[in-house]
């Protein structure tokens, strides 16, 4: 028995990203863990209403392109992780690295990823290999996402 829940633990985690905590220092470790690489961060939430069609659009991206990397930071609360890690699945998007904010403040994270954003979601961020970063309020189109994936995953 205990063999089958630990085959089961492992194929369920096989099935989905579990959500990381997003916290002071954790863009740093998204940048480190990508060093020279290109990816997309997109920043959501299960409140947001225009949320689900960026959502949509970046799980066609990672079905059309699997060599893209996206990572995707929930600004909800870890009490919403299991949650917003189905509504993610639900999308095509799995499998796709997942934060969720982990501070009384948000406002610091959202400081520490952009002094210049102020919460609109969705918000995204194209990195390229340098980690010269392009920030984006409101849904890209899928076109635009498209364009961009060509130009940087190889």
């Amino acid at each position: 028995m205990k063999y089958f829940l630990l085959l089961l633990a492992m194929l369920s985690g096989a099935a989905h990203a579990e959500t990381r905590f997003f916290t002071p220092g954790s863009l740093q470790t998204i940048l480190a863990d990508r060093a020279g690489k290109p990816f997309i961060l997109s920043l959501w939430s299960n409140a947001c209403a225009h949320c689900p069609a960026e959502l949509k659009n970046l799980g066609e991206l990672a079905r059309k392109h699997p060599g893209v990397d996206i990572v995707l930071v929930a600004t909800d609360t870890p009490d919403e992780a299991q949650q917003l890690e189905k509504l993610a699945q639900s999308y095509g998007l799995g499998k796709t690295e997942q934060w969720v904010f982990a501070d009384p403040q948000p406002e610091k994270l959202r400081f520490e990823i952009d002094r210049r954003w102020y919460g609109e979601l969705p918000r995204t961020y194209f990195f390229n290999a340098k980690h010269r970063r392009e920030g984006h309020s409101g849904v890209i189109p899928l076109e635009r996402l498209e364009s961009w994936a060509g130009e940087h995953v190889k």
